[in-house]
């Protein structure tokens, strides 16, 4: 227990519990311009009241967004002095375009829709929804490109043992910036589906005749229908992309440590528990070739192994394999909530159905739990 792991476990609580809000607000602020655009064209009172629900929620989580977000500021330098002096001058402009560009345009606008309902017209209400929506993918897109940097870095150049950027466009559009921000943004809209839904089928449980419950468990099942499956396509294209520039991550993520021969195939191991000392993974519960076939989409070609590499340049395989699989379990879930939820629509028991809306409930907080899980996995995983 030194000092850089105190660092590390202080870092990773404050920007664990910092990355919820914004992901909620991502997601909310979306579905509050969808709100407002179909009470423009349909005219229905019900559109505009889950807009007000709704609306109280997204400025609490921008606010603590806002607040956590300061603090995890202050503690790259004083936690991370060294990486900042490294790598300043590409993190701290991207940071800063950010804030220029992104949170100005949020703040500038986030008061018209807060409280400007009444005293400015519906257009120009809707227009500053759209806006702050505009903003927190903005702001997503700034931050995901500064992470991704940090993680498959390019266009830039060590001079003196300082990062100078020669490329802002190869910074910017590092090799794995599209999947990472697709994959958070996708997340986001997620979990708010999750949460959306869940809190409809909290009320309809209550009353099952509630017609903006109906409408929120409605939504949030179109939107996870069509998201849940569209994450699990991201999200391997993410994994071919981490075999290519993070080998050693794809091999601690899935417990991976011998090298096998030519046309073997890798096997998926299911369950285990890697065993950084002994350099093996204990009580494994494989397919064979089906890792193979998942992670390279042949079915006998190898992938490097945890052995390939140093024994300090190997992630920590026992956190990084569970977390993984945590996120993975959960999108399993959903896709099987977004498919049950469809063929409940459509023998038109979508709204009464009670083991679905308590299970729907229970799923409210995986969204969140599974981009924790896929950060903790990043991050954790992340190759020297």
């Amino acid at each position: 227990m030194d000092a850089i792991l105190f660092a590390r476990i202080q870092f990773g609580f404050t920007i664990s519990f910092h990355i919820v809000f914004p992901a909620i607000t991502i997601g909310l602020a979306s579905y509050l311009a969808v709100l407002e655009a179909l009470w423009l064209a349909t005219g229905r009172s019900v559109y505009m009241t889950l807009y007000r629900f709704w609306l109280r929620p997204f400025a609490v989580a921008f606010a603590m967004g806002v607040v956590s977000g300061i603090v995890m500021a202050y503690q790259f330098g004083t936690h991370w002095s060294g990486f900042s002096r490294f790598a300043g001058a590409i993190t701290g402009p991207l940071l800063t375009y950010e804030v220029l560009t992104a949170f100005f345009l949020e703040a500038g606008f986030l008061g018209v829709m807060l409280f400007g309902l009444k005293r400015v017209g519906p257009g120009l209400h809707f227009l500053s929804t759209c806006v702050v929506a505009l903003g927190t993918l903005v702001s997503a897109t700034w931050i995901l490109a500064s992470n991704s940097w940090m993680q498959t870095p390019q266009g830039h150049e060590i001079v003196n043992g300082v990062a100078v950027p020669v490329d802002w466009l190869r910074v910017i559009f590092n090799p794995s910036f599209p999947f990472r921000l697709s994959h958070m943004v996708t997340g986001a809209f997620l979990a708010t589906a999750l949460i959306v839904g869940g809190t409809g089928a909290w009320h309809l449980l209550r009353r099952p005749g509630n017609a903006p419950a109906r409408s929120m468990l409605s939504m949030a099942m179109w939107m996870l229908l069509g998201t849940a499956p569209a994450q699990a396509v991201i999200g391997d294209l993410h994994g071919l992309n981490t075999l290519e520039h993070q080998p050693a991550k794809l091999a601690a993520m899935e417990g991976h440590w011998e090298p096998g021969a030519p046309g073997e195939g890798v096997p998926l191991i299911l369950f285990g528990w890697p065993d950084m000392d002994a350099e093996m993974t204990r009580h494994a519960v494989e397919i064979p070739r089906l890792g193979s076939l998942i992670l390279t989409h042949s079915w006998d070609a190898q992938i490097p192994a945890l052995k390939d590499f140093p024994a300090a340049d190997r992630p920590d395989s026992t956190s990084v394999f569970w977390t993984f699989r945590i996120m993975v379990g959960l999108g399993l879930l959903m896709i099987a909530l977004a498919f049950w939820g469809a063929w409940l629509r459509r023998s038109a028991r979508l709204y009464g159905h009670r083991r679905f809306l308590r299970c729907t409930v229970a799923m409210s907080p995986a969204g969140l739990a599974a981009i924790l899980a896929g950060w903790y996995t990043t991050e954790a995983g992340r190759q020297p």
